[in-house]
């Protein structure tokens, strides 16, 4: 086994498999999971980025006092 095949794979490699994916052999139902899945998925990332944006402009205001 390759030390490699070890390590967790990194977000932007799945997201490249994710986009490379024959979606033309899923069905109208399948797709339509999909796409709930991939919103659902894009609401989390947008909900991290305010929370570590709030984080970051938390820090600043403390260091700027």
């Amino acid at each position: 086994m390759d030390p490699e095949d070890l390590q967790p794979k990194r977000v932007a490699d799945s997201l490249q498999v994710l986009g490379k994916e024959d979606i033309s052999l899923l069905g109208v139902e399948e797709l339509k999971e999909r796409i709930t899945l991939l919103t659902d998925e894009i609401a989390r990332s947008q909900a991290m980025i305010a929370s570590k944006q709030g984080s970051l402009s938390d820090a600043e205001a403390v260091f700027r006092k």
